[in-house]
């Protein structure tokens, strides 16, 4: 062991389950953090359901960090943040800030590959476009940054994914390590992202709503044989009328707002985050509200969408529309995904009737952004 081994055990916490599951070779403190340094005996999921309990109690919360030749399982205070700038995250966000950019240029604003090429400061002038996808993916994963910093969860900032059309991203994440310490705990970190996500939303919406229309060229118009209708949701068409503004124009020479689609993308990952499987944010709400049966919920998850997918095909008579393949892809994703299976928290009190409340209305919420048919390709 190393020279730390004679240090008291409530500044180096030593569980039985430790001693139990995990084959111990040395101790060392890393700043605030302890590393326990050997070789895990049993799975990686299992090891962390046995000691987390111990651990949280001394104050600390683990994670475990496999390699190929050592396992560390590393305990740091809870409520404390891993020193350093957290470079992946950085990088991921700028590239996203630059896929974005060029996208909603090229795609919404209507600025031709030449002047990008001779100029690329113009693909500045689809920052509002870029500020609204961002502002509504980053609000939601901030809101479970947020709660997940409050309970002592041991969480990530998040990470941007940048892509091409039609957004320029594919969303966002946050990693969540360890074993969450209550349903409690579990339900407001999953709930905190869609609630923060769907304001975020509604008040993009209502902006590029109010915002003029975008003039549409027309060598855009005299090139395009087929265009990408995004279709409205339930809560973009009541934010509308609300506001006495429409969602799209007869004239062909306008469009809507690009911020607009930045509202459109809020609504449509906030209604994906809230299927009721695995480590989805419904999967977490759903697990902390009804508890193991969450597990016989996400089951049939898989099979509506894929009846939603033939639906669309063998009666609705669509053919292979790209909505017809989006919720087929979603259809095995929630399935992959529900066989990881959903998070266990230690404590599984039941939920008050207050957030059982929350739960539904945010659920009911999200089915306001919900589409047959999100996207389709028309002619022109």
């Amino acid at each position: 062991m190393s020279d730390r081994e004679d240090e008291t055990p409530r500044s180096v916490p030593r569980p039985e389950a430790l001693e139990a599951f995990f084959h111990l070779v040395d101790v060392r403190r890393d700043g605030e953090s302890i590393r326990y340094v050997g070789e895990s005996l049993v799975p990686e999921r299992a090891l962390l359901r046995q000691v987390t309990p111990a651990f949280h109690e001394a104050g600390y919360e683990v994670d475990l960090r496999t390699g190929r030749d050592e396992d560390v399982l590393v305990a740091r205070p809870i409520g404390s943040r891993p020193e350093g700038i957290p470079w992946l995250n950085v990088v991921m966000f700028l590239a996203t800030v630059v896929s974005t950019l060029f996208v909603g240029a090229y795609g919404w604003y209507y600025v031709p590959i030449s002047a990008i090429r001779s100029n690329p400061l113009v693909l500045l002038q689809a920052w509002p476009f870029t500020a609204a996808v961002l502002g509504v993916l980053m609000t939601h994963e901030l809101g479970h940054y947020v709660a997940g910093r409050y309970y002592g969860v041991n969480v990530s900032l998040p990470y941007v994914i940048p892509f091409i059309f039609p957004f320029g991203t594919l969303g966002a994440i946050i990693r969540m390590k360890g074993q969450m310490p209550s349903r409690r705990a579990l339900f407001d970190i999953g709930a905190a992202g869609p609630i923060a996500g769907l304001f975020a939303t509604v008040l993009v919406t209502a902006i590029g709503l109010s915002l003029d229309p975008i003039s549409v060229p027309d060598r855009v118009i005299s090139e395009s044989s087929e265009m990408i209708v995004f279709n409205d949701p339930p809560l973009l068409t009541w934010i509308a009328e609300a506001l006495g503004r429409p969602t799209a124009y007869g004239d062909p020479t306008q469009s809507v707002h690009p911020v607009v689609i930045g509202g459109w993308v809020g609504m449509f990952f906030t209604l994906l985050n809230l299927l009721p499987v695995g480590q989805l944010d419904g999967g977490h709400m759903m697990r902390a509200m009804i508890g193991r049966r969450q597990e016989t919920v996400a089951s049939l998850v898989p099979g509506v969408l894929f009846v939603l997918s033939g639906y669309l095909y063998w009666v609705l008579d669509y053919g292979l529309n790209e909505s017809v393949g989006l919720w087929a892809f979603w259809g095995v994703f929630a399935a992959f995904i529900a066989a990881n299976g959903p998070a266990n928290p230690l404590d599984e009190s039941e939920l008050g009737w207050p957030r059982l409340l929350v739960g539904v209305l945010t659920f009911l919420l999200g089915a306001t952004c919900f589409m047959l048919v999100p996207v389709q390709i028309v002619g022109a």
